[in-house]
């Protein structure tokens, strides 16, 4: 290729990496902020982390149209095309993690009008912190191109399950301690599913760093615990 293709090229890889950190950017923010709200049953605060989604959703179509055309033009081998197949990965897992801090919001939302459980909430902060803080380091690890911190985090992923676990078994408590509890609680399960699978998707993308800098796949099964099957919807 000539130097001018050569640097066209570079340009488009480069702008796909700078879409994937807003991306990043407003993933996180969303889980933070509807984890904020939750906790303080902030309905504004809620509100704003519904209306930040359609950006995201933007970003990710942005980021699999620019990834296509860059395959289609200069059609790339190894590690460059392992970059792309990386980057419309990686896009999808944060729109979905997007869409999950979302529903957590909405439940917010509908919590606004409920009396307070405090207690109810504090098993659920650990969980969104512990994934927030998965999130923050994978995408890291996928910025510095760094395995062994992808690594890390993919090996972590069974202590989310175990905390969703814990608040699973501290909520179905509330709620037999107290029939006025189960409405308050059933929304809060599904917000600790919710935060779970924001779990899942940090370590979707470890897999990928991994895939992006070794051109392989981890070798083992993905560590789990025995969390509770729920339905993550909205």
């Amino acid at each position: 290729m000539t130097e001018h293709i050569v640097t066209a090229y570079d340009l488009e890889l480069e702008a796909l990496g700078r879409s994937i950190a807003e991306m990043g950017g407003i993933a996180e923010k969303m889980l933070s902020d509807a984890m904020d709200a939750l906790a303080s049953m902030d309905v504004e605060l809620a509100r704003t982390v519904v209306a930040a989604d359609p950006r995201l959703d933007a970003l990710q179509r942005e980021v699999e149209d620019a990834a296509v055309m860059t395959i289609a033009r200069r059609q790339p081998m190894a590690v460059d095309l392992r970059a792309i197949v990386a980057a419309i990965r990686v896009s999808g897992d944060l729109e979905r993690v997007g869409d999950l801090a979302k529903n957590i919001a909405k439940r917010a939302i509908k919590l606004g009008g409920e009396p307070r459980m405090p207690r109810a909430t504090i098993g659920l902060k650990h969980m969104g912190e512990f994934a927030l803080l998965q999130l923050k380091e994978v995408l890291d690890a996928y910025s510095a191109r760094d395995v062994e911190r992808a690594r890390a985090v993919w090996m972590r992923d069974a202590e989310l399950d175990a905390l969703e676990d814990s608040v699973f078994r501290d909520l179905l408590t509330f709620m037999m301690e107290d029939p006025r509890n189960i409405s308050f609680c059933t929304h809060l399960l599904f917000c600790s599913k919710n935060i779970e699978r924001v779990g899942d998707h940090a370590t979707n993308i470890a897999e990928t760093v991994y895939y992006l800098v070794t051109g392989g796949n981890l070798p083992m099964d993905r560590p789990k615990g025995g969390s509770i099957n729920m339905s993550a919807a909205g």
